[in-house]
């Protein structure tokens, strides 16, 4: 069996070296064919899971969903309120170098709760 594989694809490789116009030829139209037999499988029998897309849980009427974006609002009131007494901080001149790490945490922290993450 080995034997017969090897030789048929000798005899096809020497047969593609010396005509190298019919082997581009034929291997162009089994490439535009099978490209059109995807596109029509693609337009007729398109599959199941190309538009399986979950939409964010932020955009979700289920009750999960609520009160998630209840928690992150309250989450986000918190976070606002401590910029506002960091920055009546500032105002009074009285920032440290924590502060000014805390205040970039926060920041992202508001970030991530806005962006829905």
């Amino acid at each position: 069996m080995k034997t017969f594989i090897k030789n048929t694809g000798q005899k096809w490789l020497g047969w593609s070296v010396k005509n190298p116009k019919k082997f581009f030829t034929y291997s162009m139209i089994f490439l535009s064919v099978s490209f059109l037999i995807s596109i029509l499988q693609g337009i007729f029998f398109p599959s199941d899971m190309t538009f399986k897309i979950k939409p964010p849980m932020l955009y979700s009427n289920s009750s999960v969903a609520q009160n998630n974006q209840a928690k992150n609002s309250k989450e986000m009131e918190k976070i606002v309120g401590e910029l506002q007494l960091l920055k009546a901080k500032r105002d009074r001149g009285e920032l440290l170098k924590e502060d000014s790490l805390r205040i970039e945490y926060l920041f992202n922290q508001y970030q991530n709760f806005k962006n829905g993450h």
